[in-house]
């Protein structure tokens, strides 16, 4: 005899960079743009640096100061700010730059499992999303597809920490036990989800091979959201 299915989650919240679409492609394209700007509007910065010495001092303003591993957008206004002011150029224009380099960094493809996923799930489940980045869905324009969304930058703790995932399942008023959350990372998405009391499922696009079978188990493993809705179909009532 088959075991009794569950009844279906209340909530199902998503990861996004990397799990509703691609970053590391977004992210080198952001860079290249950022740089082509400085070299129009910020020559001076355009010829001390280049894109990797840039990320190189970024890295070292994060060892000294590790709170920006919040932020990250923070981040790197904060290197663009040191990199102004050693070359001489008006730090007043890197707010100029930051519009430029959001713009692009926002300016992501969703797989194309993403938005028929959304739509069917619309409906049976609310539907969260929790980031450790500074993806801006109403930019993406996705934003009407999710009835909350929390952010790092924006609540000041980052995953794996229990509290940003409980404030996603309070705005959405369920319980931890009512939700199922969905990401591509096995320590920050799926064993910080199980700690806070939330069923994780590993969105495993790229075919990784679980690198802490023994510390992190998830509760299903997807390759798309099609994967994700047949798993809940079988799971739940």
């Amino acid at each position: 005899m088959s075991s009794p299915r569950r009844p279906w989650p209340k909530a199902v919240l998503f990861d996004l960079d990397d799990t509703l679409w691609p970053i590391a492609p977004v992210i080198l394209e952001a860079e290249q743009i950022l740089f082509a700007w400085l070299r129009e509007n910020a020559p001076r910065v355009a010829q001390q640096y280049t894109i990797e010495t840039l990320r190189q001092a970024r890295l070292e303003l994060l060892a000294r100061q590790p709170e920006f591993q919040l932020d990250l957008g923070a981040l790197r206004r904060a290197g663009l700010i040191a990199a102004f002011e050693q070359a001489g150029e008006d730090s007043a224009k890197v707010e100029l730059a930051m519009i430029e380099f959001f713009a692009a960094r926002n300016a992501v493809i969703p797989y194309d499992d993403v938005l028929p996923g959304l739509l069917r799930l619309k409906g049976r489940v609310s539907i969260g999303s929790v980031t450790n980045g500074n993806a801006d869905l109403q930019t993406i324009g996705l934003a009407r597809h999710f009835d909350a969304s929390v952010s790092a930058p924006a609540f000041g703790v980052a995953k794996p920490n229990a509290a940003i995932f409980l404030e996603c399942c309070r705005q959405l008023g369920v319980a931890p036990g009512e939700a199922v959350y969905v990401g591509d990372d096995l320590r920050l998405d799926v064993h910080g989800a199980q700690r806070a009391g939330l069923r994780a499922v590993w969105m495993n696009r790229t075919g990784q091979v679980n690198y802490m079978p023994d510390e992190v188990k998830p509760d299903a493993e997807v390759h798309d959201l099609d994967g994700l809705l047949d798993w809940l179909k079988r799971e739940h009532g």
